[in-house]
């Protein structure tokens, strides 16, 4: 009888799942890139920011200090000049570092999540999950962003008392600690949230859309990940930046007008206004166009920035 042959059994090759990239550095990318991105936008936008927030806080007990975007403009460069535009940039040069480092960072996180669970097979994400994706950064980003624009809002509203000093950032702090406590500065959380969630999915949404746009009429076959030529980055960031502010744009008005009151006037024991009470007063009182009070200075600003914020991005990721 033969000999029994030994089978020697061959080790099947394993292979090694493939590494993910460098997230920390990722991460760091989308941080510096993002917070560089948003303080150059804020540095054009701000004036304009200042102008909106003076008409959404105008008191609805009291007749219209502003009758448009343009008087306002004069009436403050008259009283402070480009100084008193530029009041109070600090705090949404930090707000803007804070929101457009957590969005892009926060962005790319959850897209990378989807993509390595459900959408493992896919090279883009479908666009309602992009969508998602950007409503999921916003809500992020809205609770960082909340007490920044607390003492950004507080600061632009110009002083009614004359010959006083306005205060500054610190002195604005310590103030809404004093009087309401940590809590304070999450006053208005409801409408940054609502905003930054609806306003972050479209403005994603919008920008992804327009550059799939271009993508499609190439001449030449591009990927998701291929590169637009400049000036259509700056068209389809243009497009977000009218897409966020236009859509959610009441709830900021309702946000700047709750941030905006003046705690020290209220009647003891008197209670703070809520965002629902807020809204219902503006629609009783001013109707539709007080809740957009601001809206076209805000889109028409939003526009240039918000294409200079994405080609800023954009370059600096392509580049680094």
């Amino acid at each position: 009888m033969a000999a029994a042959e030994h089978v020697i059994p061959v080790k099947e090759t394993m292979e090694l799942p493939s590494l993910p990239p460098n997230q920390g550095l990722e991460a760091l990318k989308d941080i510096v890139f993002g917070s560089a991105a948003g303080m150059a936008g804020k540095l054009i936008e701000y004036p304009f920011d200042t102008v909106k927030v003076r008409l959404q806080s105008q008191p609805e007990h009291l007749p219209l200090r502003y009758t448009g975007p343009l008087d306002c403009f004069r009436q403050s460069f008259q009283a402070d000049g480009v100084r008193g535009l530029y009041r109070g940039i600090s705090a949404p040069m930090t707000g803007a570092a804070v929101e457009t480092s957590c969005l892009f960072f926060s962005y790319r996180i959850i897209q990378d999540a989807l993509k390595a669970t459900l959408f493992s097979d896919a090279e883009q994400l479908p666009f309602v999950v992009l969508l998602a994706a950007g409503a999921a950064s916003g809500s992020i980003t809205s609770l960082a962003l909340t007490p920044i624009e607390l003492i950004k809002c507080k600061m632009q509203v110009p002083v009614e008392s004359a010959g006083h000093k306005a205060p500054g950032p610190w002195a604005l702090i310590t103030s809404v600690f004093r009087q309401e406590g940590l809590r304070g500065f999450w006053r208005g959380q409801m409408g940054t949230l609502i905003r930054e969630t609806g306003g972050s999915a479209a403005w994603f949404g919008s920008y992804e859309a327009v550059s799939t746009l271009f993508r499609n009429q190439s001449s030449r076959p591009l990927s998701a990940t291929d590169s637009l030529p400049v000036y259509q980055q700056m068209i389809a960031g243009a497009a977000a930046g009218i897409s966020y502010n236009f859509l959610f744009f009441p709830a900021d008005t309702i946000k700047s007008r709750m941030q905006t009151e003046d705690i020290s006037r209220l009647p003891v024991n008197g209670q703070r206004q809520t965002f629902g009470s807020v809204g219902r007063a503006l629609w009783r009182q001013q109707g539709l166009k007080g809740l957009y009070r601001g809206c076209g200075i805000t889109c028409a600003r939003s526009a240039p920035s918000s294409a200079f914020i994405f080609s800023v991005y954009e370059g600096l990721r392509q580049h680094f």
